[in-house]
């Protein structure tokens, strides 16, 4: 089998890499610095999904693609909506030119906007909030497009998935951990949380893969099952790390005015939905996707820790600083705020 990974080079393109090792694998991403180091059966191309011609090099005699190639919410909005959008767009008229078997679209939870209940299930009304969000709902509308064509798209909606290799924001949490530093929360931290194992998203992708046409042809939200509030989860990560970091409580409308102005400013490089959502109720019904065979193997506290102890392993050959998931961010006046906690 011959499997094309758009974002091959990002965080779940690298683990999807190596969980498919077996496959002809084709890793096709913007960036050519992003690529691991490549087994025998993988090949890499650097291109940009936005290009058609890019594309049909890497996909040309697929089985299968997985679409994990996007924008992420740090970029400016023009690349978001092009790249998420008209990109997706591409990818699955090039997979049905190329007679792809299955795309499986990695989608996000953000299509579901700020929720008025929980859980939330694949039915729920789609109202992404800010760039990033409305993109993935029009993403997810050209694989609605693309299915009325006849092509079978699993679309894949997870929560925020961290895991090794996993850096982005994770790092600067976990740099403040090992500093033993408070750990500010919006909030009192008592909301709910839901969060994924990386390891948990590429079982879900790969028995997606495996499912016969009808069944996997919609849509499915991807989460832990066993999870708890913000501190109770956190709680369990400082207890590994033995730093004496706790908790820190903070006014939420105050929290999140300061980091909005923050934002504006530049001075941060928390976005929106990081900080608008931090101190609410965010967790997603799988039922759906149990019912295919489907079983996490990470609780929230399970993940973190896995993710805090690749970081220790690690934290010394962290480069330059960026605005992908598998660099450090730039803190920003969040340094400084570091330093008087």
């Amino acid at each position: 089998m011959r499997i094309t990974i758009t974002g091959g080079g990002g965080f779940l393109g690298w683990h999807l890499a190596e969980k498919f090792s077996d496959c002809e694998v084709n890793l096709f991403d913007f960036d050519s610095s992003l690529f691991s180091a490549v087994s025998g059966n993988q090949s890499c191309f650097v291109g940009d999904i936005r290009n058609v011609r890019d594309l049909e090099f890497a996909i040309v005699d697929s089985d299968i693609v997985i679409h994990a190639a996007a924008a992420l919410p740090l970029a400016p909005k023009k690349d978001i909506f092009e790249t998420n959008v008209l990109g997706t767009r591409n990818v699955l008229e090039v997979s049905r030119k190329m007679n792809v078997k299955k795309v499986v679209y990695v989608s996000s939870t953000a299509v579901y906007g700020v929720p008025d209940h929980h859980p939330l299930v694949e039915s729920d009304q789609m109202k992404g909030v800010g760039s990033y969000g409305e993109s993935k709902v029009l993403a997810e509308l050209e694989c609605m497009k693309a299915r009325e064509k006849g092509m079978i798209i699993p679309v894949v909606r997870p929560k925020t998935f961290i895991g090794p290799e996993r850096l982005g924001v994770f790092e600067i949490l976990f740099d403040w951990v090992y500093s033993g530093t408070k750990i500010p929360v919006i909030g009192d931290g008592k909301n709910k949380y839901q969060l994924l194992d990386v390891a948990d998203l590429v079982s879900a992708i790969e028995l997606l893969i495996n499912s016969d046409d009808e069944s996997c042809n919609g849509c499915f939200n991807v989460g832990a099952s066993d999870f708890s509030s913000v501190c109770d989860d956190l709680g369990e990560l400082f207890k590994f790390s033995k730093k004496g970091s706790r908790i820190f409580p903070t006014n939420a409308a105050f929290a999140k005015s300061a980091l909005a102005i923050l934002e504006l400013l530049n001075l941060s490089p928390l976005y929106k939905w990081v900080y608008g959502t931090a101190d609410q109720d965010s967790w997603v019904d799988t039922a759906k996707l149990q019912k295919l065979g489907w079983s996490p193997s990470y609780s929230n506290s399970d993940t973190l820790i896995r993710t805090y102890k690749w970081y220790l392993e690690n934290r010394n050959s962290f480069s330059n600083a960026g605005t992908g998931h598998r660099v450090p961010w730039k803190q920003g006046a969040l340094a400084l705020i570091k330093k008087f906690l």
